[in-house]
């Protein structure tokens, strides 16, 4: 059964919701339900909060082929909503934040879009380029000490090897659109203010950011891939985005039934900068 104290904390989240609804007839109200709300969402993610991993645990991943976050194929929610993402475009430049070995970028590419993405791991990036039998070229990146760009010889893929918070939009300038499949949802918890400020500086004014989101009971399960609430999604992005929930699917299997879990559902958003 699903914990009782977390579906409370669902509960209160929601009534917080319909309180700040009610008190934007009262300004001065609007605040505190607002501060109520917050309040909440940090509850929910009380049980993750303090989880931490380092960047070298997840080149040991890597490196004992522990990746089952990893897909042989085209994600599904790309697939379907792949339109959505183009919206009539072509030539979109897409950025994959921690793209690990997705194949996901070579399905892209071979559309006539270019790749760019950000990975710690030298494997998983050699890797991609190996496993689809294409060449490529490495480099230093003279802006960012100690990292390196894999550059793909027949398709406009550049892989940088590096921490992503050191990528900026300085770097290689902003994107048309972001695919986030496991990036979001693998970045330690307490770090997803300063991620969502990067992702945002990413984004060029037509950019459509797909963003792929796990909820389940925080309590059963540490992490990662973590919990991240609609609620969350909102608070990160809602200044200056707009946000439209895609699809919601239950994507529970033996896997995650292993990991303690009772449900596991998938959501994912897409998010446009707001019309200035």
């Amino acid at each position: 059964m699903r914990g009782s104290g977390f579906l409370l904390k669902v509960l209160g989240l929601v009534l917080c919701q319909a309180a700040a609804r009610y008190e934007c007839y009262f300004p001065t109200s609007l605040s505190s339900a607002s501060s109520r709300a917050q309040a909440n969402i940090t509850s929910m993610l009380a049980p993750q909060s303090n989880r931490v991993m380092v960047l070298g645990e997840w080149e040991e991943r890597w490196q004992e082929n522990r990746i089952g976050f990893h897909q042989p194929v085209v994600h599904k929610m790309l697939e379907s909503n792949i339109d959505k993402v183009l919206a009539g475009r072509t030539g979109v430049r897409f950025f994959f934040p921690l793209c690990g070995k997705a194949v996901d970028m070579k399905w892209l590419a071979d559309q006539g879009h270019s790749v760019v993405g950000v990975e710690i791991s030298e494997m998983a990036i050699k890797q991609f380029f190996e496993e689809n039998n294409m060449t490529y070229s490495e480099e230093p990146v003279p802006a960012i000490p100690g990292a390196k760009v894999y550059k793909s010889s027949e398709k406009n893929i550049s892989l940088y090897q590096c921490d992503l918070y050191n990528f900026s939009n300085s770097t290689d300038g902003q994107f048309g659109a972001i695919w986030d499949r496991g990036s979001l949802v693998a970045i330690n918890p307490q770090d997803r203010e300063k991620y969502a400020a990067l992702i945002i500086s990413l984004m060029a004014k037509d950019c459509r950011y797909l963003l792929d989101t796990l909820l389940y009971n925080p309590e059963l399960y540490p992490g990662p891939p973590f919990f991240v609430p609609d609620e969350q999604v909102q608070s990160l992005f809602g200044k200056s985005c707009d946000i439209e929930l895609l699809q919601s699917v239950d994507a529970l299997t033996d896997r995650h039934r292993g990991w303690g879990l009772d449900y596991l559902t998938e959501n994912v958003h897409l998010i446009t900068p707001k019309s200035v």
